[in-house]
């Protein structure tokens, strides 16, 4: 039996993962992360993880399951370490993932840092992500059973030492399994919606609550000859391969739909052309952050770039805290700031962070 700190975002999810662990005779206690210093501000009517809704939902699954129940203050690491992050990534041109971020720095490093210290063994999520001791004894992480729910992507981010103190009893599970068990159980979030979207943006208008943070940054929108379009009020209200919202007035020459191509945030000048022009093979990355031990050589692997998106086939090579990934088909719109996840089958073997986009075929970096 373990000491285990059940993280409860106050979702189905979290409330089965708790649940099944203390049905597994491990000692658990539940815990609800307040990251906003003003939870009114985050999403509400069960869309998010953070609200104050939320912490309800999560007590009131710990009292039907019979454990002691908390709220950390994770507020302060939240805003430095995510909010902040979000913020800095855009107004450089980048594209994060929030979502990653917030497991790699708070949930799995705050939070667990923190169970350690109270003498908990470990922690408890809803997460859908397979754990296995592999052949040497490390504990490898594997894509979960329901490929539509697999969070193993966002899980990249985690070392070797924090995966040996996680738990994820769903990753064998499917969700509508899950939504049934927490039904039998008498948890009143069994029919609670997924959430979705950004959870410190409450309303869901990410360019709009960028705007109000980092005012007008006032650029242009330009063709790839450089004639300008149209201006804009800040670059950061754009992402690489966006083709909605540009309103620019003016069909191309060949009246094909124009895609945005490349961001500098120091001028604010945005790219656009077409879409084919988005097809890259080569991607640089750097902030690598391995599972077990980083590759050594050439790792014929698969990467995913995207935290719903598909896998590529790809070579990885690192060099130090550098790591280089050769696409053997090219992809589309992926952005400085955007994860890349290497995987073996279905091992993650770890991540890292884009930093820079190119073309092999056509012979030029383009630096996206």
């Amino acid at each position: 039996m373990a000491r285990l700190v059940a993280a409860m975002s106050g979702g189905v999810d979290s409330a089965v993962a708790a649940a099944r662990a203390v049905e597994a005779g491990h000692d658990v206690t539940g815990v609800h992360l307040a990251l906003s210093r003003n939870p009114r501000s985050y999403r509400s009517g069960a869309r998010g993880c953070c609200s104050i809704e939320d912490a309800g939902d999560a007590r009131r699954a710990a009292d039907v399951l019979g454990i002691p129940f908390y709220v950390w203050d994770m507020s302060t690491e939240f805003a430095d370490e995510v909010v902040d992050d979000f913020v800095a990534e855009y107004a450089a041109g980048r594209t994060p993932n929030p979502c990653l971020r917030c497991n790699e720095k708070i949930k799995f490093a705050a939070v667990l840092d923190r169970a350690l210290a109270l003498g908990f063994d470990g922690v408890v999520t809803g997460h859908y992500a397979l754990l296995e001791t592999g052949a040497g004894g490390d504990v490898e992480l594997h894509r979960a059973q329901d490929a539509g729910k697999d969070q193993s992507y966002v899980l990249g981010v985690l070392t070797q030492e924090q995966l040996r103190h996680s738990h994820f009893p769903l990753g064998g599970s499917v969700k509508t399994d899950v939504r049934a068990e927490a039904a039998r159980r008498d948890l009143q979030v069994a029919t609670k919606p997924d959430s979705h979207d950004i959870c410190f943006v409450a309303d869901g208008d990410n360019a709009g609550w960028l705007a109000e943070r980092l005012g007008p940054r006032p650029g242009t929108i330009v063709d790839e000859d450089g004639t300008v379009l149209r201006e804009h009020d800040g670059a950061y209200a754009y992402t690489i391969g966006q083709r909605r919202g540009l309103r620019l007035g003016v069909p191309a020459d060949d009246g094909k739909p124009r895609f945005v191509l490349d961001i500098e945030p120091v001028s604010g000048t945005v790219t656009v052309g077409p879409r084919e022009r988005l097809l890259v093979d080569v991607l640089d990355a750097d902030r690598p952050l391995w599972c077990g031990p980083a590759p050594d050589g050439p790792l014929e692997c698969t990467v995913q770039l995207r935290a719903h998106g598909a896998e590529h086939r790809a070579v990885v090579e690192v060099d130090g805290g550098l790591v280089r990934v050769r696409l053997h088909d090219p992809a589309e719109g992926i952005a400085p700031g955007q994860a890349v996840v290497v995987y073996v089958g279905t091992r993650v073997v770890g991540s890292a962070t884009i930093t820079a986009t190119s073309r092999v075929e056509v012979g030029v970096g383009d630096g996206r």
